[in-house]
């Protein structure tokens, strides 16, 4: 790859886990200045662990309100009501809450607050997405504090967004994890194993389309039951008990740029973000009556699941 895209550009504190460009022409000042700007108002907007972020307004009114948001956040409301829909509640980005009862909040404490299993899901009265946040546009309205996280897929709508920006014919958007790839001839990445970091459980192949991961081995902490006994935490939530996601280690999600649905088409990194992400907490079948993508998972047993025509060679057996 560095011999056809021989042109990086790296935004190292993009969304917490930065992002590298490679291009196969060089990304002139404009164009980088024009994106270091959407990077910022990006995260101003839709960042939970900025105190002078849009979310984090909302997360503050006492008694609600009405938020405008930019034109460029229809999109991926669109693609929330979507997730929302196909999952049956289980993806919402109303699950901030539940994050922050379970220490991953804005000051990363990681400490789960005594509250929290009163409180935590939809099932025990935390806000949900389209009731207790109205949607006219790219205006929200709420009666109450709501804590919002678009995590699923923010990461991937803002590499869609970049990618939109960029005027080579072949580029490759990596943001730790998430990768939307247009080259003239297929890109070998490989699938990182969630137990065991310097090693791969597959290698994909891929030319064109949009490859997102996602595992909990890089975002978890422990929480001490009492003296003897602690349980492990991740933030790959199920929005309906606000619990960790159990059973899957890892899953793969791969939306090629030849979709043929309106949100896949225009936005394959955003809907290959969430996707990864409802494969912990969704069934496959629900999900690809709405998406068109292929996919892998891996569970606690060590077996692959994977879908037809779903890009990489996978060197454990498959279920």
């Amino acid at each position: 790859m560095t011999q056809r895209m021989p042109f990086v550009t790296a935004f190292y504190r993009a969304l917490g886990t930065g992002m590298v460009i490679s291009v196969d022409s060089p990304i002139d000042d404009k164009v980088r200045s024009a994106m270091e700007s959407l990077i910022e108002d990006y995260e101003h907007v839709l960042s939970r662990f900025r105190n002078d972020s849009l979310i984090a307004a909302i997360g503050k009114a006492e008694h609600g309100g009405s938020f405008d948001f930019p034109d460029w956040c229809a999109p991926l409301f669109d693609l929330y009501d979507a997730l929302f829909s196909a999952t049956s509640g289980a993806i919402d980005p109303c699950v901030g809450e539940d994050l922050i009862r379970l220490g991953y909040d804005a000051s990363l404490s990681f400490t789960v607050t005594q509250d929290a299993p009163e409180h935590l899901g939809a099932l025990r009265g935390r806000a949900v997405w389209g009731r207790d946040v109205t949607r006219h546009g790219t205006t929200l309205v709420t009666h109450e504090p709501v804590q919002l996280d678009f995590g699923a897929c923010g990461k991937g709508y803002l590499v869609d967004l970049l990618g939109r920006m960029l005027q080579s014919s072949q580029f490759v958007i990596d943001a730790g994890g998430d990768l939307l790839i247009h080259a003239e001839q297929p890109i070998s990445v490989a699938l990182e194993d969630p137990e065991d970091q310097s090693h791969a459980i597959g290698i994909a192949h891929i030319a064109n389309g949009a490859l997102c991961a996602s595992a909990p081995s890089r975002r978890h902490w422990n929480v001490a039951v009492n003296e003897r006994t602690q349980i492990a935490i991740h933030h790959l939530l199920n929005a309906i008990d606000g619990l960790p996601a159990q059973q899957t280690e890892a899953s793969w999600a791969y939306v090629p740029a030849n979709a043929t649905l309106n949100l896949a088409r225009d936005y394959p990194t955003a809907v290959a973000d969430g996707l990864a992400t409802a494969l912990f907490v969704s069934d496959v079948a629900q999900l690809q009556r709405t998406f068109d993508f292929t996919y892998a998972t891996l569970d606690e047993s060590r077996q692959i699941a994977v879908s037809r025509n779903f890009p990489a060679d996978l060197f454990l057996r498959s279920a």
